[in-house]
This record gives structure tokens, C-alpha cells and sequence, in this order.
């Protein structure tokens, strides 16, 4: 039903790569096939009809039990541009121990949803629409036969969230670098999908031998103007917040950029942010009024800056999720000499960090 596609004949997903592109627009529109175009995805994918699949053309012999999610499916299947890039009905016997009998997945149960919900579908659309490397798949829909719940079937990442994997695993400045460029990745994908995060923190940052950004439930429209934080509320995690949030305006790409500020500083000091401070009402005023965490002593004077910049008070002088890419992506390639000012506060950085690991300063924090 589908062939392999060399990558780099043809763009498989919804959004433009623009980290390094310097290809004209109209170059770039003969290799990308648009996902309305299904004559061009069957002759690059060579479909011949995905809906008369497994579960598409057999819709009698399945159901969901809930219409909207049986066509939900049928339609990301005959949408889909890619052999994985789809969603199927799971029936719940399939999982044995939580486990689904042909991979390890996650399952994501959406609490009274016996009768599904908009932001449950929403969810799933997000996935589909970025369906990258760098951010946990969705593989499906199932429900609990007892509760009646529904759920979705996710990639399960062993490694657990980030702090988890900094809490266990001992990492260098370089291997950090390398890290927080991979998922600086994933957040510009989501970006250049059009989508803002809006809940951007160590916790839904999975890890599976490399990071995967997910949890993409609150994953909207970054010009989406009729969600303003006013009307629907402020959601999240308040250490990640950003001030124009906090303040009642509207979630930008910015705000992901400085949650992602407030990450990258956690995961380089190995400190959850504020961990001796109540989050309460009046963190947030503290916040909006200057406080930042603290940025471990030690942390080389380039990085500290970058991590400064992403957290500034005013949006517009943070760097944007492209620039962010480049400049890590830079220091994960061209490495400072060992005989620099840098190199020697790396050096420092790495041998510090060692020992505050075993220091009972350090918050375990989960």
C-alpha cells in the first residue's frame, strides 16, 4: 500500500522546514505535497486507497460507539500523507498489563468522556498535523470497557519526563546542549505549524533515548485570537508562565520561548524552578514584578545570556524559536576550545554540576 519516498525528493509533512532554507518560495511549493492535493500523495506515496484498509472500508464491522470519532478516524486515514500518519480504533482487548500486545504505548484517559469532547478530537488533530520525530504519535483511539472512558494511544517514553531524566541520569554541558537543541526542534516544528504550545514545561518533555514534546491538548492557533486568556482562563504550570499570561494577554509563540527559557535553566542547574517558594498568587506577582529563578553559578556566561534573553519582561526582545535552534544547534556542532574563556567554563560547569548532584542542596523535586 505505500512505498519508501527518498526524504529529501519530497517534503512528507504539513509545514515548511525553515531553520537553514535559503530556497525560493516557489522551489519550495514544487516539493511539498499539500495535503489537499490527493492526486500528488498518491503519486508520491503511491496510495492506493489507505481507506480500504484495515479499519477504513470495514467500517460495519467496527465502531467506536461514538459517530464523530468513527468518521474522525476514516478521515485521518484517507488525509493521511504518510503510512504513519494516521489513526486507528484500537479495541481495548488488544492491551494486556496497559501494554498494547504489538508495542509498549502510553495511554492518555480523558476523565467523563464517555461522551467525547472537542478538545478531545483537538488534541488528536494536533498530533496529526505534526507529526514529526520530535513529538510523541498518537497511534489511536481506544476505550476502557469499564469506565467507558476514552483514550488516546500514545508512544511510550520509558525514560519518563525530563526531570525524571535528569534526576537519574548524570549529563555533561555538551550532552545538555545537544538535548535542549533536539527539543528546541520540536518546538519550532510546532511553530511552524502554526501552533503555540501554551503549557511548555519539564513534564511534557518525555524522553526516549532523545527528547519528544507532548501533551499537546492545549496546543492552539498562535493567531487564535477568540482563545484570549481572559475568556478561557490561565492554564498551566505557573513557574513556566509567561509574564504577558500571568498578566491576562493572549498565549504567543513568545510565551512558548520563555517557558522553554525556564526549562532550559532547570535542566542546566538540575533545580526545579522556584522549589522553595509556594506557586501561588503571589509568585505570580513576584514574577511580573522581575523575580527569575536562579541560574547555576557555574553556568557558562553564553548560555546564561541566551537563557536571560528567553525570559526577558518584554516579549519582542526574546529570540525567536528559529534563532534559538541555530545558535544551540551551533554549540552542539562547533565546540569551544578547551584553551578559551568558554572552554574553561565548561570545564568548570562540568566539574561543579558533579558536585552539586551530591549535594543536599539539591532538590529532588518530582
Amino acid at each position: 500500500m505505500w512505498i519508501d519516498v527518498d526524504p529529501y525528493q519530497y517534503q512528507l509533512h504539513v509545514t515548511i522546514p525553515t531553520i537553514y532554507s535559503t530556497i525560493e518560495s516557489e522551489n519550495i511549493d514544487e516539493r511539498v505535497v499539500y495535503i489537499g492535493d490527493v492526486e500528488k500523495r498518491k503519486q508520491v506515496e503511491n496510495i492506493k486507497n489507505l481507506a480500504q484498509g484495515e479499519n477504513g472500508v470495514n467500517l460495519k464491522n467496527w465502531t467506536s460507539g461514538y459517530k464523530d470519532i468513527d468518521e474522525f478516524i476514516q478521515q485521518s486515514q484517507l488525509n493521511a500523507v504518510h503510512c504513519k500518519k494516521y489513526i486507528e480504533w484500537i479495541p481495548f482487548e488488544n492491551f494486556k498489563d496497559i501494554t498494547y500486545i504489538t508495542r509498549e504505548v502510553a495511554l492518555k484517559s480523558l476523565d467523563n468522556s464517555s461522551c467525547i469532547s472537542t478538545e478531545f478530537l483537538n488534541e488528536i488533530k494536533t498530533h496529526l498535523q505534526i507529526y514529526l520525530w520530535d513529538i510523541v504519535q498518537c497511534y489511536g483511539i481506544t476505550q476502557d470497557q469499564n469506565t467507558k472512558d476514552y483514550m488516546m494511544v500514545l508512544e511510550y517514553c520509558r525514560e519518563g519526563n525530563l526531570r525524571n531524566y535528569y534526576l537519574n541520569n548524570e549529563s555533561d554541558y555538551y550532552s545538555k546542549i545537544n538535548k535542549l537543541q533536539q527539543i528546541v526542534s520540536g518546538l519550532l516544528d510546532n511553530h511552524n505549524a502554526g501552533k503555540v504550545h501554551k503549557d511548555f514545561h519539564s513534564g511534557n518533555i518525555l524522553h526516549r533515548d532523545y527528547p519528544l514534546i507532548s501533551d499537546l491538548g492545549m496546543c492552539q492557533p498562535a493567531n487564535n485570537e477568540k482563545q484570549s486568556v481572559k475568556q478561557e482562563g490561565i492554564y498551566g504550570v505557573l513557574p513556566y508562565m509567561a509574564l504577558e499570561v500571568l498578566r491576562g494577554y493572549q498565549y504567543t509563540k513568545a510565551s512558548d520561548i520563555y517557558s522553554f527559557g525556564i526549562m532550559m535553566n532547570e535542566y542546566i542547574s538540575e533545580e526545579t524552578p522556584y522549589n522553595n517558594i509556594p506557586h501561588n498568587h503571589a509568585l505570580s506577582i513576584k514574577i511580573c514584578k522581575g523575580l527569575r529563578p536562579n541560574i547555576f553559578k557555574y553556568t557558562p556566561k553564553l548560555l546564561a545570556d541566551l537563557i536571560t534573553k528567553c525570559w526577558d519582561a518584554k516579549a519582542e526582545n526574546s529570540p525567536t524559536t528559529k534563532e534559538l535552534y541555530q545558535t544551540l544547534n551551533k554549540w552542539d556542532e562547533c565546540r569551544a576550545s578547551e584553551d578559551s574563556d568558554t572552554g574553561f567554563q565548561i570545564y568548570e560547569y562540568n566539574d561543579k554540576i558533579k558536585l552539586n548532584r551530591t549535594s543536599e542542596k539539591r532538590s529532588n523535586n518530582i
